[in-house]
């Protein structure tokens, strides 16, 4: 009975596009306003709660399912590494990490051969392509597509502990070409030509096996902050798959994730749309490179502790900053609970049906505001108690302010009380320009909106807007009325 009902329920959901199989237009930067993205014909933003990247490189990961779940929220996001690297049981301690496949469930790029290392582990043929992988590659991107869903295919990952190149595909040792005899921290310069040669042939052939998708950007390299990876290397993968794609009708995006929290990115390669960051807690990435005029994006972040509210808060504050894209890892996500239904894993983030479902109010909530005219609003409204408050919107039109308690950057249990406290007690000052206004509470857990009293200001002057009772954030949504 549950899975009719749920199947019931996706049809609904993906109805549009299932009668609809041609693309409309390439997921692509918005041409009213290039800080946001444009999607088959709408304005709109990335958010979602998504796997360990593990979806296409592990044959036992079951994507239907897991794109079920997403789909159910909204969520229109998820990452996947393109299985030129791989981790092991226990890496970073991740309870059945989906991007630590056992050997026979793990599907790379390259065809298997017959022939096995010394840890038994498979070797692969350099010069041959994985027919079954990129079988599963398109199936894969379809599965999305039919739910509305965009993905990031991140090509290239860096070898952050020897014990991750000793099981990589590039290395000689798994390889019967004997390409790839190199330290860990030199995988990703232009030191080494012949293993410079295979990663600008995957990253082609991917790039050409997905050329008639609309629902795929590529990021270029996941974190290459670490593990060696040079810019001149990134640079020289930017320029290959920017020449491949000279070639395609419609070229897609290109990211590139420039760093942890926030650093100002200067001189960037003209082919990059969007700049990623990870762990942007609090937002200052997005004002930190306002100026480029391209999305912000946080596309990771999970290292806090498991509860939902660090995670929830922290999507909220990232999108009102004026983002564009925030993914949670969400590690109750794993091969044998692809719906994300898991709750022992003892992973170091969260990830939860709630939350997801929290983050999907998060997306209703930013896709009903006039985009792509939005920007962050300073000043806009203020507190005399300890909150946290920011505001986005359209100028004399439409105001979102979200506010809420103080979060650690960690979870600290002796907190729990502070924060999950109902706050009844709170009013917000606003400072909005004349004219009558419609103003709507949205709590920000379960969805529930209170529409509070119609505000009337006729000379600039603050008006106080005191808040329906709330535990730990809550998000307030201001519309001119018109006559």
């Amino acid at each position: 009975m549950r899975n009719i009902l749920f199947s019931w329920i996706l049809a609904m959901v993906c109805a549009p596009n299932l009668v609809d199989a041609q693309p409309q237009s390439m997921f692509s930067l918005h041409p009213e306003n290039s800080r946001y993205f444009q999607f088959r014909g709408k304005p709109t933003l990335l958010i979602t709660s998504g796997e360990h990247y593990g979806l296409l490189l592990n044959a036992a990961f079951d994507y239907e399912a897991y794109f079920n779940e997403l789909a159910v929220h909204r969520l229109n996001h998820s990452r996947i590494f393109s299985g030129v690297y791989r981790e092991i049981a226990g890496s970073f301690g991740i309870t059945e990490n989906p991007l630590a496949p056992n050997d026979d469930h793990f599907v790379c790029p390259w065809a298997r051969t017959d022939q096995k290392n010394q840890q038994g582990l498979t070797k692969v043929d350099l010069k041959r392509w994985n027919r079954a992988y990129f079988q599963r590659l398109k199936q894969v991107v379809q599965a999305a597509s039919e739910r509305d869903i965009v993905l990031e295919m991140t090509l290239f990952c860096p070898m952050y502990k020897p014990e991750l190149w000793d099981v990589c595909p590039m290395n000689s040792q798994n390889n019967v070409n004997q390409i790839g005899k190199c330290e860990s921290t030199k995988v990703y310069t232009l030191e080494n030509p012949e293993l410079l040669q295979v990663q600008l042939d995957v990253a082609e052939k991917i790039v050409n096996e997905l050329r008639e998708f609309d629902n795929v950007y590529f990021e270029i390299c996941n974190e290459p902050y670490f593990g060696g990876v040079t810019m001149q290397w990134q640079h020289r993968v930017l320029d290959h798959v920017q020449q491949v794609q000279a070639n395609h009708d419609q070229p897609k995006l290109i990211s590139i994730n420039v760093a942890n929290k926030t650093a100002k990115v200067s001189a960037p390669h003209p082919a990059v749309s969007l700049f990623n960051f990870h762990y942007c807690y609090p937002p200052t990435a997005v004002a930190d490179n306002w100026e480029l005029h391209k999305p912000i994006g946080e596309n990771e972040t999970g290292f806090r502790g498991s509860e939902d509210v660090l995670y929830r808060t922290e999507g909220w504050d990232f999108i009102v900053a004026g983002g564009a894209l925030y993914n949670n890892l969400d590690y109750s996500f794993t091969a044998s609970y692809p719906d994300g239904s898991r709750t022992d894993y003892k992973s170091p983030g969260g990830g939860s049906h709630a939350l997801r479902k929290q983050l999907g109010i998060l997306r209703r909530t930013i896709q009903a505001l006039p985009l792509p005219h939005i920007e962050p609003i300073a000043n806009v409204a203020k507190s005399d108690q300890d909150l946290v408050l920011s505001a986005i919107g359209k100028p004399h039109d439409t105001y979102l302010i979200y506010t809420h308690v103080p979060i650690p950057g960690k979870w600290d249990e002796k907190q729990r009380g502070r924060i999950e406290q109902t706050r009844d007690d709170v009013s917000l000052t606003l400072t909005l320009p004349a004219g009558r206004y419609s103003a709507t509470q949205v709590d920000c857990q379960t969805g529930e909106e209170h529409l509070l009293p119609s505000l009337d200001i006729t000379d600039d002057s603050p008006i106080a807007v005191t808040l329906k009772p709330f535990q730990t954030d809550v998000a307030l949504v201001v519309r001119r009325e018109r006559n």
